[in-house]
C-alpha cells in the first residue's frame, strides 16, 4: 500500500459527506430522503461489521443483538415521550391497571437513553468477547454462537408481549427528543444526524486501518499464532475490534427506530443479521467503503423489490450473496484492481519477474 492511499481514503470520506449531507437534503424528496437515511442505518452496522470480519476474521452473524439493544433503548424513550404521564398504549391494551415496568423508569431520561446506546453494547459484547476469546473460539463456532443469541434474543422480545410489545413491536412515535417527527424539516434533521454518524464511523475505522492497532488486527487474522509468539495477546485485539462493531450496530439500530417508525423483533432476528452480512459481502468486506455502500445497496434492493416481489426478494439476495462469494470473494470493490490487472500487458507481468529476481537474491543473503 503506497503512502498516498490512506489521504486518497480519507478524500473519499469527504466527498461522500458532501454526497450525504449537502447534495441529498437538496435533491431527494422527503420519502426518498428518509429511504436513504435507513440505508445509512444499515452501513452503519456494516462499517462495523467491515472492522470485525473483513479486517479481523470474525464473522459476526449476530448483529442483530446489538442492533436491537440500541433500538429498544431509542423505541421506548421514545414512546415515553409520546405517552407523557400516562402507561404507553400498548401496556393499557393488555392490563388497564399494570404499572410501567421497572426497567422501563429510567428511559424517561434522555442522558440515560443516549449512555444506555453506548453502554450497553460495549458491556455485553465485552463479556461475551472476553469469554469466546480467551477459550479460542472462532470460525464456525464463533459465527453460530452469536447468530444463536440473536434469534434468542428475537425469541424473547417476541414472548414478552406486555413489557416490549412482541411481534408487533413498538411504533406511532410523535418526538424525538422534543421535536416534532411529523415535521418534514425535523425528518431532514434526523437523517443529517444518521449521514454524520456514518462519516463519524468511517473515520474511526479509516484511522484504525492505519494505525497500529490495524496491523495488528490484520495479523492476528492471518496468522494468529504468530502475533501469540510475538508477545500480543490475539483475544485482547478481537476484543478490540468486536466491541467497537457493537458500538456501531447499537448507533445503527438507534437512529433506525426515529427514521422507519417502527421496531419489531423481526428486525433483528437471524435473517437481518444475515442481510447486514450479505451487504457487507457484496461490497467488499475488507475495503473501507466497500460494506457501507454494499448494505445501501441490499438496502435499496430490499425496499425496491422486497416491496413489488416480496417473495422472490430472499431467493435473489440468496443467489447474489452466492454470485460474489464464489466469483468475487472481495466484493465489487475488487473489481477496479481486477480491471487493472487485466488491463497490463503480458511484456510487463514477464518483465516484473527478472526486475525482482535481485531484490529475492539481497534479501536470501
Amino acid at each position: 500500500m503506497t503512502k498516498s492511499k490512506p489521504w486518497l481514503s480519507l478524500g473519499g470520506i469527504g466527498v461522500f459527506a458532501v454526497l450525504l449531507l449537502g447534495v441529498a437534503p437538496l435533491v431527494l424528496t422527503d420519502h426518498w430522503l428518509n429511504n436513504l437515511g435507513k440505508y445509512c442505518c444499515w452501513a452503519i452496522v456494516a462499517v462495523g461489521i467491515g472492522l470485525a470480519w473483513g479486517r479481523g476474521g470474525m464473522l459476526v452473524m449476530g448483529q442483530g443483538v446489538f442492533f436491537a439493544l440500541g433500538a429498544y433503548a431509542m423505541a421506548m424513550h421514545l414512546t415515553l415521550e409520546t405517552a407523557g404521564d400516562r402507561t404507553p398504549t400498548f401496556m393499557v391494551l393488555y392490563d388497564p391497571l399494570a404499572p410501567l415496568p421497572a426497567f422501563w423508569e429510567p428511559f424517561r431520561s434522555p442522558v440515560v437513553t443516549l449512555l444506555a446506546i453506548v453502554v450497553l453494547p460495549v458491556v455485553l459484547a465485552g463479556i461475551l468477547g472476553f469469554a469466546l476469546f480467551k477459550r479460542r473460539v472462532k470460525g464456525a463456532y464463533f459465527a453460530i454462537l452469536t447468530q444463536a443469541l440473536a434469534v434468542a434474543l428475537a425469541t424473547l422480545v417476541s414472548s414478552t408481549i406486555r413489557e416490549t410489545g412482541g411481534d408487533t413491536g413498538l411504533s406511532s412515535f410523535k418526538y424525538f427528543f422534543g421535536f416534532l417527527l411529523n415535521d418534514p424539516a425535523n425528518k431532514a434533521m434526523v437523517f443529517l444526524i444518521t449521514a454524520a454518524l456514518l462519516i463519524v464511523c468511517l473515520l474511526v475505522v479509516w484511522q484504525l486501518y492505519r494505525s497500529r492497532f490495524g496491523e495488528l488486527l490484520v495479523a492476528t487474522r492471518d496468522a494468529e499464532e504468530r502475533v501469540r509468539f510475538l508477545g500480543y495477546d490475539p483475544a485482547n485485539i478481537k476484543l478490540v475490534a468486536f466491541v467497537v462493531s457493537a458500538l456501531m450496530a447499537s448507533i445503527g439500530g438507534a437512529m433506525f427506530v426515529p427514521i422507519v417508525g417502527i421496531i419489531t423483533p423481526a428486525e433483528i432476528g437471524a435473517a437481518a443479521s444475515i442481510l447486514m452480512i450479505a451487504g457487507v459481502a457484496l461490497g467488499g468486506r475488507a475495503s473501507l467503503f466497500g460494506p457501507a455502500l454494499g448494505a445501501m445497496a441490499v438496502g435499496w434492493g430490499q425496499s425496491s423489490l422486497g416491496s413489488t416481489w416480496p417473495e422472490g426478494w430472499t431467493y435473489i439476495l440468496g443467489l447474489l450473496f452466492i454470485v460474489v462469494i464464489l466469483v468475487l470473494p472481495k466484493g465489487l470493490s475488487s473489481l477496479p484492481a481486477r480491471f487493472a490487472a487485466a488491463r497490463r500487458r503480458p511484456g510487463e507481468q514477464r518483465a516484473a519477474a527478472p526486475a525482482a529476481a535481485p531484490e529475492l537474491a539481497e534479501v536470501k543473503a
